[in-house]
């Protein structure tokens, strides 16, 4: 089979003997978008955001459960980074070899200086499985969470886990 996406993405996922489920779908730039194309799916579903701090000498991929809206102040708070602001394009590209639309935490792979810090949602811990595009927003591979920590483990950046929490 011909999977979509970026060749990096498979070949480490081989080498690191991770199984995964492929997905192919239309574009889907949004979590609300791809959402559409997740029945029959079981896996946990991520929105994956892109931020730098305000001096623009950080940056961050910030990984929340899908279905949680996004408060960028109370982010900021929890954070404890400054404030933040979407990352541009040319940085996307520059640190995780991503376009918009198509932010996952298998950039990392791009990062060889292990530049970005993550910031996982808590919850996503308790998951079973977990779905993340391969790089191109036209398919979804899942995988298993603990397959996914251990990726992380492996890729070298740093990661810490934070309690979101939807806010009125």
């Amino acid at each position: 089979m011909e999977y979509r996406g970026d060749p990096l993405v498979y070949e480490t996922l081989s080498k690191l003997n991770i199984h995964f489920d492929y997905h192919e779908h239309p574009e889907a730039p949004t979590v609300e978008i791809a959402s559409k194309y997740w029945a029959g799916i079981n896996s946990s579903h991520c929105k994956n955001l892109f931020f730098r701090n305000h001096k623009g000498n950080r940056h961050y991929l910030v990984i929340l459960e899908y279905r949680k809206m996004l408060n960028i102040h109370q982010l900021e708070k929890i954070l404890k980074q400054g404030k933040l602001t979407f990352a541009s394009p040319e940085r996307m590209k520059l640190y995780l070899g991503l376009t918009p639309g198509s932010v996952s935490p298998f950039g990392l792979l791009h990062d060889t200086t292990r530049h970005v810090h993550l910031f996982i949602d808590s919850e996503l811990k308790k998951a079973y499985r977990l779905s993340f595009h391969p790089n191109l927003n036209t398919a979804s591979l899942v995988i298993l969470a603990s397959d996914f920590f251990r990726y992380l483990d492996w890729v070298g950046n740093t990661y810490e886990f934070i309690d979101y929490v939807n806010e009125q």
